[in-house]
């Protein structure tokens, strides 16, 4: 069969990665794609936003399936219009999508159905979010209501810095001038990715992400430094729970009211004492996520994510190795205020060449003196292996063999749980390349 992706990141070069591997997947098309893409697929260079644009390639092309990569075609419904075409589509509706698009929706939605959620306030007025904010106090997590490229988060340990949050949300930093207040929830973050065909549940693998730029999470908020798979909180029991007391409930709720869920949902989650609260939906997989989950499912993926778009998921059953894989995120300087782009990269093909060792492109782009730095997160170097710390070293391995002038590398992907599996482990360092 023929098929595209849309995209152009780490995620999307991660899923046409596994796909390539199908033999179901007679053409691989990417729209609009990257260098690294292009190794395995045919690039499109189309706006992944214009539907008319979007169903006229796939047709030209003689797609049979289009898996929608990230949120904003979702949102922007286009996953609509391809079935409308006639064209079989992973992604949910412009309605579903709303569980992303936004966040007072959704913890609504988490009302609704009881799920296990911070306690939270939503307001459209910058007036009455300020009074809130004086009576609640600090800490506080300020968040825009709406999509914001993973930027529009702010984790407020005093009230000038929430008032500044809200300050930047209603002059509109982040789009629209709406914002949830919530409480600040303790405990271990995970991401755990459920696909839905509507009425079947099938979880599709937990991963940790680390946000903060630096060693020991600091620095600022980024869209991810790295990530590891499986993670280790995510126990039969975790997971359990959060199926039953938010991924069910939420899911048979959206169906209730004629906005069925197709598609993967990405619960953000935080685990105290063995029980998972809800930090956020998202309606696609996870960036750097998926270059992790990709390394462990390869071709199996495809299978499942076909499953779920032709409502097969009730008798879909994936095989998970007992191993692990880590990504790490080599992200431009300057990452996230102001990236410096257009360094030449070297050794990409040395660094993939290793054993389970692959190189995923985000942020690239080809030009006559080779590839160059094109974006904020420029690559992801995955590794897989049997233990944690074997996927961690061989990862960090990889990035090593890159030559990127002034990257910022996070040396701490996975440390705390690597700690658990090897004491002595040494303590990782800042390192700017």
């Amino acid at each position: 069969m023929n098929i595209l992706i849309l995209g152009g990141g780490g995620r999307e070069h991660a899923l046409a990665w596994a796909f390539a591997q199908n033999p179901k997947c007679d053409r691989l098309f990417a729209a609009p794609g990257n260098p690294g893409i292009a190794a395995l697929a045919t690039c499109r260079a189309i706006d992944i936003l214009d539907a008319d644009a979007v169903v006229a390639q796939a047709k030209a092309d003689a797609i049979d399936f289009v898996v929608i990569g990230p949120e904003a075609p979702l949102v922007a419904g286009i996953a609509d219009a391809l079935r409308s075409a006639g064209i079989l589509t992973f992604g949910p509706s412009r309605a579903a999508a709303a569980l992303e698009g936004s966040k007072a929706f959704a913890k609504a939605l988490c009302d609704a159905t009881g799920a296990p959620t911070a306690a939270y306030a939503h307001f459209t007025d910058l007036a009455a979010a300020r009074a809130h904010l004086e009576t609640v106090g600090a800490p506080i997590v300020v968040k825009a209501d709406g999509l914001a490229a993973g930027k529009g988060v702010t984790v407020a340990k005093d009230l000038p810095s929430a008032h500044a949050a809200l300050d930047a949300i209603f002059a509109g930093a982040h789009g629209r001038a709406e914002v949830v207040l919530e409480e600040v929830l303790t405990g271990e973050e995970a991401s755990f990715f459920v696909l839905s065909d509507g009425t079947s549940l099938l979880p599709i693998g937990s991963a940790q992400d680390h946000k903060r730029l630096r060693v020991g999470d600091t620095g600022p908020n980024t869209g991810g430094m790295g990530a590891y798979a499986p993670a280790p909180v995510m126990t039969e029991s975790v997971q359990e729970a959060a199926l039953t007391q938010i991924a069910r409930p939420v899911l048979a709720e959206m169906a209730r009211r004629g906005t069925s869920f197709e598609g993967v949902l990405f619960l953000g989650l935080m685990i105290e004492k063995g029980q998972p609260k809800l930090i956020e939906f998202n309606v696609r997989f996870g960036d750097p996520e998926t270059q992790a989950l990709m390394l462990r499912l390869g071709a199996q993926a495809l299978d499942a994510l076909l499953a779920t778009a032709k409502g097969e998921l009730e008798d879909t059953r994936l095989h998970w190795a007992a191993d692990h894989a880590v990504a790490v995120v080599m992200a431009a300087p300057g990452y996230p205020e102001a990236p410096v782009t257009g360094q030449r990269l070297t050794g990409l093909d040395t660094a993939a060449q290793a054993p389970l060792t692959q190189v995923f492109h985000a942020g690239t782009a080809k030009t006559p003196d080779g590839i160059v730095a094109a974006g904020g997160r420029v690559l992801s170097i995955a590794a897989r292996s049997d233990t944690l710390a074997a996927a961690r070293d061989a990862a960090y391995r990889g990035v090593d063999r890159v030559g990127f002038p002034g990257a910022e590398v996070r040396r701490d992907i996975a440390h705390r749980a690597v700690l658990a599996e090897k004491p002595d482990d040494p303590a990782p360092e800042t390192v700017r390349r």
